[in-house]
């Protein structure tokens, strides 16, 4: 394999544009076990996803793993697959779409706005070669992770320059690390939550779960703990909600290794326990709705209150392709392009447009 990948063909007459690629964690393609072995695989054999000695995790990995879960996982998969196909593929797709056209309303109309995921299709080295093809010298990384994590916004953004580094003329970059205390996505947040609620009682309990990672991540300076925090703070004040009445937890734990505490699941059993009458639960955590918040948290964690003698159980889906959401990530978007791209308005192309035309008849 070439060290650096072809440069698209060099012509005078272009005009170098600026790109923005969103970042998703990622799906296998279908789903069977045949197509999560290989999503599994790549996915766990991510140095920043599992921390710990690599030879004894390969033989775990190769050995164990990988010859009885992605059976496991592809029913899961299976579960909540759409037409469309994997619902995050479907949302992030969507999401790229809306938010070039929301740009364009802003006054940003010659970005190339493209989306990748960090496991699976399509690969981000992939798009990053079609952006360079269609002109891109100006590249904007944002992975789609409100709060950061090495081993979310981490290894996305680790991918995206290994992906740089084999192209010859490499683009201008920057990244957005995360925004889990931006204020329009907080709102974005509060408006789908009280939106929820007007088709029905405010519950006893809001539950904001967020995905987990290994306690010792923190313990190592990872600001993951932190943010989630912070976000569910931001939010539960946005609601106007007493202390008592929202819990903060953590989800998908794997292994044996403690995680961030408390853990959904058990969250989750306890409030059944206690009778607790009506329960919601939200993922702030995520931008698009994925196996994690539509089989682990709307089936599964339904179950665990349910069986364990709660009430009436409510998920709330993530924000997906809500126009506020998509407006504040526009936002997002167009506070880190500053000083890249000109926002042009109907007064600024009539001025350029007249400009132009002075100049051809002068």
């Amino acid at each position: 394999m070439p060290r650096y990948l072809p440069e698209p063909a060099f012509r005078h007459d272009y005009t170098p544009k600026t790109g923005v690629l969103l970042i998703n964690l990622g799906t296998p393609d279908a789903p069977t076990a045949q197509a999560l072995r290989p999503y599994l695989k790549q996915f766990l054999s991510d140095p920043r996803v599992i921390e710990i000695p690599r030879l004894p995790w390969w033989l775990i990995l190769n050995g164990i793993i990988l010859n009885t879960r992605p059976k496991q996982s592809a029913r899961k998969y299976a579960s909540i697959w759409t037409k469309e196909g994997s619902p995050l593929l479907t949302h992030t797709r969507s999401q790229a779409k809306l938010l070039k056209g929301q740009l364009g309303e802003m006054g940003l109309r010659d970005l190339v706005v493209d989306y990748a995921m960090r496991y699976g299709n399509p690969s981000i080295e992939s798009v990053i070669g079609k952006m360079r093809e269609q002109g891109v010298e100006r590249l904007l990384l944002l992975p789609l992770y409100p709060q950061y994590a090495a081993s979310s916004s981490g290894t996305a953004l680790d991918e995206a320059f290994r992906a740089l580094t084999r192209l010859r003329n490499m683009p201008d970059v920057r990244t957005v690390r995360h925004f889990h205390d931006d204020p329009g996505y907080i709102a974005a947040l509060a408006a789908r939550i009280r939106q929820h609620w007007q088709y029905g009682q405010q519950p006893d309990k809001l539950v904001m779960s967020f995905h987990g990672v290994p306690r010792f991540t923190r313990d190592k300076g990872d600001p993951y703990h932190c943010e989630c925090q912070k976000t569910g703070r931001l939010l539960a004040e946005a609601l106007q909600l007493r202390a008592d009445q929202y819990v903060i937890s953590f989800q998908s734990r794997f292994g044996r290794t403690e995680w961030l505490k408390p853990y959904t699941s058990e969250v989750l059993a306890e409030l059944g326990k206690a009778k607790t009458a009506k329960v919601d639960v939200v993922c702030p955590g995520f931008v698009g709705d994925c196996l994690e918040t539509l089989e682990e948290i709307a089936m599964e964690g339904k179950e665990t209150f349910l069986s364990s003698g709660g009430g009436e159980f409510r998920y709330i889906s993530c924000l997906n392709e809500d126009p506020q959401w998509i407006t504040s990530l526009a936002t997002i978007v167009r506070n880190n392009l500053a000083g890249w791209t000109e926002i042009k308005t109907e007064d600024s192309r009539k001025r350029a447009t007249l400009a132009h035309d002075m100049g051809a008849s002068s």
